[in-house]
């Protein structure tokens, strides 16, 4: 998250990314923003893959919408700070409750059900002790 989509933002968001993963991936896939290019070259190097083709990216987009949908409701943000927090809160609160701990994990509605509800039982009593 950061006030402008320039070259700068980039190159620093996938610094990040290497930093945080440590390795650098064989191909990335954006919406195809002018910054991109530039900024994968000078941050993961000349043989990452730059792909910006309309369908590729709708994963990741999904993976977005329960954002959105939280945010449409609130009517959007007034500044970059609310957004980070928000962000920030939000996405550690949907790992925890998350139930699978990896992709295409079988996990039964019933499993679902107990995991979710001594999750939230766990995080309402560190919210209350906070």
């Amino acid at each position: 998250m950061s006030e402008k989509r320039d070259k700068a933002a980039a190159e620093a968001f996938f610094r990040s990314a290497r930093t945080v993963t440590g390795r650098v991936p064989e191909r990335v896939t954006s919406d195809g923003h002018d910054a991109y290019p530039g900024a994968i070259k000078a941050a993961l190097g000349e043989e990452v893959r730059h792909r910006t083709n309309l369908y590729l990216n709708n994963h990741l987009e999904q993976d977005h919408r329960g954002i959105k949908q939280r945010i449409q409701s609130m009517g959007g943000f007034k500044s970059v700070e609310a957004a980070q927090r928000f962000y920030r809160v939000h996405d550690e609160v949907r790992n925890f409750l998350r139930p699978r701990s990896y992709w295409n994990e079988v996990v039964s509605l019933a499993q679902r059900r107990i995991l979710y509800t001594a999750r939230t039982r766990i995080l309402l009593a560190s919210l209350a002790a906070a």
